[in-house]
């Protein structure tokens, strides 16, 4: 069910009235700084959010979403995500969040032309490859895309470790 923006706005000035009638500094505080123990990285499902997932409150999660929670060491953001979040926040944590009936992995199995979308699903083709005999062999198409989510999570993770000079560099400082 869609909400107009009238809606979305009015649900905004309650949070905040909320927030302030809990803490008047509230907001004050969290401007102060942040400094968040976990990066999460996870797909852009609009079911459900990364704090509501972690039952995190503003401020202890520093947050990167994108389609099917890919970290693609050619993608700018993702990269200046993991950087700024190691270097800068000095996050302790790095989770990689997918999840079951993602439509992103059901997209790049799909045997068709996706404009925009084909480089980045190339990355979840890619993980497929990597895995096909034992995905081939997982004869229920649904449990097939759900071990396919799972590998793809792992497969995101190498992706993070690929990048540990971020942490090297920070350290040196």
């Amino acid at each position: 069910m869609s909400q107009s923006y009238e809606v979305i706005f009015e649900n905004n000035r309650k949070w905040v009235e909320s927030k302030l009638a809990d803490n008047p500094d509230f907001f004050h505080d969290l401007a102060k700084n942040q400094n968040p123990d976990y990066l999460y990285i996870g797909c852009s499902d609009s079911r459900a959010t990364a704090e509501e997932l972690m039952g995190a409150k503003p401020g202890e999660v520093f947050v990167h979403r994108n389609i099917a929670n890919i970290v693609n060491t050619l993608d700018m953001s993702s990269t200046a995500v993991i950087q700024y979040a190691v270097e800068h926040l000095k996050v302790k944590h790095i989770i990689v969040c997918g999840h079951y009936n993602c439509g992103g992995v059901k997209a790049a199995m799909t045997p068709e032309d996706l404009g925009l979308l084909n480089p980045w699903l190339r990355n979840i083709r890619d993980v497929y490859r990597l895995h096909q005999s034992e995905l081939d062999s997982i004869e229920d198409e649904s449990k097939r895309y759900d071990r396919l989510v799972e590998l793809n999570v792992q497969e995101q993770c190498i992706n993070v470790v690929k990048m540990a000079w971020f942490g090297k560099k920070a350290d040196r400082k």
